[in-house]
């Protein structure tokens, strides 16, 4: 469930140090706005690939240890 409620956090986050680190580059480099593209597009992806690995966890099924299975001494 945390991970669900991350995913209005991941997005902006994941795009906005793509962004950041192809502008802080771009300054370095003098090569506006080039860096800044590119690093914004890998922050999407980025973004892009995490939506869909938490996608694909919730996609699996919970499992249930039956009594046999417990290590805990009871």
């Amino acid at each position: 469930m945390l991970e669900a409620s991350s995913l209005g956090w991941m997005f902006p986050i994941a795009i906005a140090l793509g962004f950041g680190a192809g502008y802080g580059l771009d300054m370095l480099f003098h090569s506006w706005p080039w860096l800044t593209i590119i690093f914004s597009v890998f922050g999407m992806i980025a973004a892009f690939i995490n939506l869909f690995r938490i996608g694909l966890a919730k996609d699996e099924p919970p499992t249930v240890s039956t009594p046999s299975e417990r290590t805990d001494d009871r």
